[in-house]
Formats: structure tokens, sequence, C-alpha cells
């Protein structure tokens, strides 16, 4: 039983890193690689994402440049920045043909599409997540219900406390899979909590002196940036 304790534990291993992810994200990364290969909605996929990073790239630029001080600049950009959002806008939502490299006008492909074509990649993946994951635990738990995970000594702890653990239909005395994947998950949650837990307090004791905040004295001391000597009124 070694084998589907580990099976057990790491199935739960995953379903919590999916959930703590996301299906989206998931299913995002997913789509992305899938139009790596020579598929008919790859190159439409590309424009997007094409126009997606020219849209941040102008947000970006134009963040840094003001808007009085260098107008004609501002404005050159301001432009290119609402054409790529029309472009991009244009083919995300509305029937605008994207020609896909072929020799033949049939490979005309919709924005509409591809949208469907992405609705209809997310739902094949969502069921084969499922099946791969929670079907595949409820799969384990009906198989082995019956079955022992491993056995506690005898006399640990009270009789009816040897039921709850061996609940549904394990012997007595014994601990059910369906106990055992709940340990599992609690442990996976409790340990993946003191983890971010210690993460967020080391990078807020890293932040929590302003380098810029003191510089060197003349005698090496720390002497703050902008305090000169106290006047007296």
């Amino acid at each position: 039983m070694a084998s589907l304790l580990l099976w057990t534990f790491f199935l739960s291993l995953a379903i919590f890193s999916i959930n703590t992810v996301g299906s989206s994200s998931i299913n995002d990364f997913l789509w992305r690689l899938y139009n790596r290969l020579p598929v008919a909605t790859s190159q439409a996929a590309k424009n997007q994402i094409r126009l997606r990073q020219e849209v941040v790239r102008l947000n970006k630029e134009i963040s840094g440049v003001s808007a009085q001080d260098e107008f004609s600049k501002w404005a050159k950009l301001r432009r290119q920045l609402d054409k790529a959002k029309a472009e991009h806008d244009k083919s995300g939502r509305l029937n605008s043909f994207t020609s896909l490299p072929s020799e033949t006008s049939t490979d005309l492909w919709t924005a509409s599409t591809v949208e469907s074509s992405k609705a209809r990649f997310d739902y094949a993946v969502n069921i084969a997540r499922w099946i791969s994951t929670n079907g595949l635990r409820l799969f384990l738990q009906y198989w082995y219900s019956k079955e022992p995970m491993f056995w506690i000594p005898q006399g640990w702890v009270p009789s009816y406390v040897e039921w709850l653990l061996s609940f549904p239909r394990a012997p007595q005395g014994s601990i059910s899979i369906q106990i055992w994947q709940i340990a599992c998950t609690s442990v996976i949650g409790m340990v993946s909590e003191a983890i971010f837990a210690l993460y967020a307090l080391a990078t807020k004791g890293a932040s929590k002196e302003d380098p810029q905040a003191y510089r060197s004295g003349g005698e090496g001391k720390p002497t703050r940036i902008g305090g000169g000597p106290k006047k007296e009124l």
C-alpha cells in the first residue's frame, strides 16, 4: 500500500497546486503552447499576442513622456496607442478577417472563430484536468474504500475514533483512503500557508529599512538626508 499512499499524496498535491495557480492561468499557458504547433489558429493567436504586447509597450512608453513638456511626442504615442488598442479590440471581439499563411482564400479566419476555438480548447482541457485529478480521486476512493492504508496500534485511540478513522468501509483499526486524503490535503495546506507566511516576513523585513534614508557622515556615522544642524529659535 506504500505506492497507493504516495499516489494519494501526490494527487492531493496536484489538486492543491491547480487550485492555487488557477484553472484560467493554466488554460492560457496550455493555449499558448498549443498555438506553437502548426494548427489553424496559431497565426491568429500569435497576432493577438503581438498586438497585446504592442499595447503594453506603448502604455509603458507614454507613461514616461510629459504631455506638457513633450506634447508632440506624447500626441504621436497617443495616436499609436489608440490605433493599437483598436486593432487589438477588433481582433479580439469583432468579426474582422485575419489572413493565415496559405495558398487559398479559404484560410481566412474570423476572430469569432479563434474565440470559439479557444472556448472549445478550454472545455476539453477542463474535462481532461477533472478526469485526471478529481475523477481519479473519486475512483481511488471508491475502488480502495475497503482497503486499509495502514494500521494503527491497538488501544492507541478509543473505539469510536477507530471507527471514524476507518470511515466509510475500511476495517476498523485502520486508516481509510478517504481519511488519508483529508490528512494529506490538510498537511499540504498548512505547509503552504507556513511557506507563504515566512516569505511575507522575509520580504517585509528586507524592505523595512530604506537604504536611501541615510548616508554616511564624515566620520563614518550615518547621517539622515536633509537632517542638517538643529536651529534654535
